[in-house]
Order: structure tokens, then C-alpha cells, then sequence
């Protein structure tokens, strides 16, 4: 079943995708309460709702499927890591520590925009890219899971674009934290929210979901790959998250970038120039992914903010 939250006529809603369009949930429903709701509540939700009239698609403004409390995205996939380390790292390859466990950081909840909505460049940025992406959600709580707990926690998957500022985040990573301003402005979230069972004949005989991910900018396709190329499936991804601590119920879990061309910085560090170019306003970027659905954002120009003041010199005084 797929699940959307979408704006027409200045209300928001949430509905159960169709053919014919979106049949709305009753009023007051939103996703995150479905999947808080848990997964057989929320497939009952939408089984009686599709008996309803549908709403036509193209009428409505699609907004994020939902309003995730926390958003962690990981680095999932090897490629990636090995061609954006030359165009925003230190170049030296990927490191063993990458290998022995799943790495991942917090990104913002309060950035989340529509799958269709116009995306600003971030103030002061000069090199914008996409990274084309999965994420799991979480539809139960729980803490410290093992991987098998942890598939049964995962109520669905919905295209995360992680937009960056590389070289905000090239700049950030300098000190050793981050990225920070370099991830923050936005991330494309849709169309909807697919849940778990729907994209059960997808995983592989080592449990990955196997679906084909392409990315298109003004029209021609620029990256392309297969989910299934993650190191790590999405049950551990959520075991590790929860490890030692707790995930609840509508947090959202990125696979990380996907490889071959699924952001422009991997292509820049593979080839030692800036082509494609970095994003500019006017730009179109699509994605799609088998069995999910398909994205498109247009970016924009972003706010003209004045620049970032620096860090005045201390005396290292220690009285007055």
C-alpha cells in the first residue's frame, strides 16, 4: 500500500494511493500517526479508505509523505564513497573503518520538502548537488534490536534526494565534525510512503532490496544503479541505529547515496573536474526508483544572505 500526505483547496490531507488518484484518510489522520499506528492498523486504514472516491493526482500539491521526528542518513554504499572522497575529502581512498560498521549522521527534520516543491540553493554555495537514495522508516519503537528484530520494525520506503553543498561540507568536514550547513537546507522526501510488504519480492537471497535507481538532470540521465549494492541491508542499518539506544516509530533511516553517477561530486572525484556542472536555478532534477515512484525538483535561487563573519583572534587571556 502506498501512503501520501498531499495539500488541495489550502487543507492538508493523507490518502492511500491508487490508480484513479488518492482516496483520502478520515480527517485528522495524518501518515506518522498511521505508522505510529502500526503496520496492520494502517493497512486496514487504507483498505477502507480506497473504497472511497479518489482525488485526481494532478489536482493536488504533493507534500512529504510524513514528518519524521529524526532523520538519519547513512553512507551505505561503497562507490559513492570511493569517488566523492577525491572531490571532497582528502582524496586517500575509502578508509577500513568503513568497513566495520555502518556510519551515519543526524540530518534535519524541519528541511523536509515535497517531492514536486522548488529547492533553493543554500546561501553562499557555489557547488549544489543531488544524491539519489532510499529510506526506510521506522514503524516501531525499539532499542538495540538484532538485524531480524529489526526488519520487522521497518513499516516502508519511501526516494530521499539528501541535497549538499559541497563546498559548505567540504569546508565543514575540515574540522572533523559535519556535515552541518552543507546537508541542512533540504531534503526531497516521496512521492509516498511505500509500505514493507509491497516491495517484499524485491529483496534478494541476502535480504536486499534489488530495485533499479536511475537519476535524470534536465532530461538526461546521469546516474544509475541498484539498491541491492548497499553493504549493509536495511534490517542492520536499523540495528545499528538502535544500538545501544532506541528508534521510534516514524524516524527516518537514509541508505546513503547510491553509486554510479547517484550524485554529482562522485563524478566530479572520478573524472578531477567539475563535470556535469554543479546544479544552477532552472535546473531540473528527477529520480526514480522500481517499485517506489519517481521525484522531480526544480532549483531555484536561494535567499542572498550576507557572508559568514570569522572567528575573531583570541588573546588567550585568563583574567581581566
Amino acid at each position: 500500500m502506498r501512503f501520501a500526505t498531499y495539500e488541495t483547496a489550502g487543507s492538508v490531507h493523507a490518502g492511500v494511493v491508487s490508480d484513479a488518484g488518492l482516496h483520502p484518510l478520515p480527517d485528522g489522520t495524518t501518515v506518522l500517526g498511521l505508522v505510529r499506528a502500526g503496520l496492520p492498523a494502517a493497512l486496514e486504514a487504507g483498505a477502507a479508505a480506497l473504497t472511497g472516491a479518489a482525488v485526481p493526482l494532478p489536482s493536488v500539491r504533493l507534500l512529504p509523505p510524513l514528518e519524521p521526528p529524526t532523520v538519519r542518513d547513512f553512507v551505505a554504499f561503497e562507490e559513492h564513497v570511493e569517488g566523492v572522497v577525491a572531490s571532497v575529502g582528502d582524496g586517500a581512498g575509502v578508509v577500513p573503518q568503513w568497513y566495520e560498521a555502518p556510519t551515519f549522521y543526524f540530518t534535519n527534520p524541519y528541511a523536509i520538502v515535497g517531492p514536486f516543491d522548488d529547492v533553493p540553493v543554500p546561501p553562499g554555495s557555489q557547488r549544489f548537488d543531488f544524491e539519489l537514495e532510499v529510506a526506510a522508516v521506522v514503524g516501531r519503537d525499539g532499542a538495540s534490536l538484532t538485524p531480524e528484530q529489526a526488519a520487522e520494525h521497518i513499516f516502508g520506503y519511501t526516494i530521499l534526494n539528501d541535497w549538499s553543498a559541497r563546498d559548505l561540507q567540504a569546508r565543514e568536514m575540515k574540522v572533523n565534525l559535519g556535515p552541518a550547513k552543507g546537508k541542512d537546507s533540504a531534503s526531497t522526501l516521496g512521492p509516498w510512503l511505500v509500505t514493507a510488504d509491497e516491495l517484499a519480492g524485491h529483496l534478494d537471497d541476502d535480504g536486499f532490496l534489488a530495485l533499479d535507481m536511475r537519476v535524470c538532470v534536465n532530461g538526461a540521465e546521469v546516474g544509475q544503479d541498484l539498491l541491492s549494492n548497499m553493504g549493509w541491508p536495511f534490517p542492520e542499518l536499523v540495528a545499528y541505529a538502535s544500538r545501544g539506544t532506541r528508534v521510534r516509530a516514524g524516524d527516518v533511516l537514509g541508505s546513503g547515496t547510491c553509486g554510479n553517477g547517484g550524485c554529482l561530486a562522485e563524478l566530479w572525484g572520478r573524472r578531477g573536474r567539475l563535470d556535469p556542472p554543479p546544479l544552477q536555478p532552472g535546473d531540473v532534477v528527477e529520480m526514480a526508483v522500481e517499485g517506489i515512484g519517481a521525484i522531480r525538483n526544480r532549483v531555484v535561487a536561494g535567499p542572498d544572505l550576507p557572508p559568514v563573519r570569522a572567528a575573531r583572534p583570541r588573546p588567550r587571556l585568563r583574567k581581566v
